[in-house]
């Protein structure tokens, strides 16, 4: 049975992971200068509530079916590093369309493009990368945490560059930071190795089937908790930032806030190998879910304080950072070998695919009719709901829960 352990990481281990560290970097600064103010560029634009919660949905409805699609094809040839170019360089051409003001529908298909690319370039880095922490049937928490903290420090620096320079230049510039910040995405993706797994290399290994894995019990809690999870955080990756803007917050307050989150994000990553072994990851998705909810209501109804924001803001360590981890982890182990492609873009796709269009388009008819503050005692909800899912896990899997050391 597959393990998390917490090894120190060795010189050459380190220059091993140093490219997938670096794309991670590039594609995590990238959706800081794009998710937190997406809404907030198609806002100047003059565009209403429910057009920008349509319109920031593409993304997620990009993410049910292009991940799978990305994972399926690099499960079968192998040419994760290929495939990534390919995604990065053609989002690039894609992200030109955003100079001109074509409408609504052309900015539909515009992001339509582009998501459909950069929704399949995650899961196939996080599978690649999960192949190099997970040597000998042992996730290596460390290595991973060290790959993953340069991701949110590349999303840190992003969004607090993004914040100040849109609050002295305005908006009107975003289209260009999009595309410079796909430039790099493009250099790193050119740097990345041709990484392999050795199950690639006999023929008609790479068929094997998906069903016997989800027919396990655990597996099908496993996503349920992991949907209602990450669908009550679509209010801060969809509405944190139009919330916060209603509430008279400045842009550059706006930017700071996000990098509350993402330095606690980075904390976690760098010292999850001293916390992660002293709980299993079963009990781990329960933990996350409990913060969510205690999160989403101090959102909802204290956001006007800003030392409360602040500390509903650092929960993100857990419940991102840890539920991440604990979430590849498992997804790892569950999906191993010609399964790992499939298996992470499964979990893009239930945990960020159907939740992301859900939360958007939803959150948008509650905002439109309650108010911004209502989307967040609608995500404390969800959050309840992923906690139950989250205990179904952890009970079929105690005692005998997946060791974490």
């Amino acid at each position: 049975m597959s393990t998390v352990a917490a090894s120190p990481v060795q010189p050459g281990q380190r220059h091993q992971i140093m490219p997938f560290a670096a794309l991670t970097a590039a594609y995590c600064a990238h959706a800081g200068f794009f998710n937190p103010f997406l809404p907030l560029w198609l806002k100047d634009l003059g565009l209403s509530l429910v057009l920008i919660s349509v319109l920031t949905s593409v993304q997620a409805a990009t993410r049910m079916f292009a991940p799978y699609a990305w994972g399926t094809l690099s499960d079968r040839t192998g040419e994760r590093a290929k495939l990534l170019r390919w995604g990065a360089l053609t989002a690039l051409v894609a992200s030109a369309g955003l100079w001109f003001n074509g409408g609504v529908w052309w900015l539909a298909v515009v992001l339509l493009v582009m998501f459909t690319q950069t929704s399949g370039m995650m899961p196939m880095t996080e599978a690649a990368v999960a192949h190099v922490v997970s040597q000998g049937g042992t996730f290596d928490t460390k290595l991973y945490g060290r790959v993953r903290l340069w991701g949110s420090l590349g999303f840190m620096l992003a969004v607090l560059g993004a914040g100040a320079w849109f609050e002295h230049v305005g908006m009107r510039s975003f289209p260009l930071i999009v595309t410079v910040s796909l430039v790099v995405l493009v250099v790193f993706a050119y740097r990345m190795p041709d990484v392999k797994e050795a199950h690639h290399a006999t023929a008609g290994a790479t068929s094997l089937p998906m069903g016997p894995v989800l027919a396990q019990p655990a597996v099908r809690w496993l996503f349920a908790s992991v949907f209602f999870h990450v669908l009550s955080h679509m209010g801060i990756y969809t509405f944190f930032s139009l919330y916060m803007d209603s509430l008279g917050y400045s842009k550059t307050m706006i930017g700071l806030l996000w990098a509350v989150s993402v330095t606690v994000e980075i904390g976690w990553f760098f010292t999850q190998s001293r916390w992660m072994p002293k709980v299993s990851l079963t009990g781990w998705l329960v933990l996350c879910a409990v913060v969510m909810v205690f999160r989403m209501a101090l959102t909802a109804s204290l956001a006007s304080v800003l030392w409360v924001l602040v500390l509903a803001q650092a929960l993100h360590a857990l419940t991102f950072a840890a539920h991440h981890s604990a979430c590849i982890a498992l997804v790892s182990h569950h999906f191993p070998g010609s399964l790992r492609g499939r298996g992470q873009a499964l979990y893009i796709i239930v945990g960020y695919g159907i939740p992301g269009v859900l939360g958007g388009l939803l959150g948008g008819q509650l905002s439109q009719h309650w108010g911004l503050d209502s989307v967040f005692w609608g995500t404390s909800t969800m959050a309840v709901l992923a906690t139950a899912c989250a205990y179904k896990v952890w009970r079929l899997r105690h005692p005998a829960a997946l060791p974490a050391a």
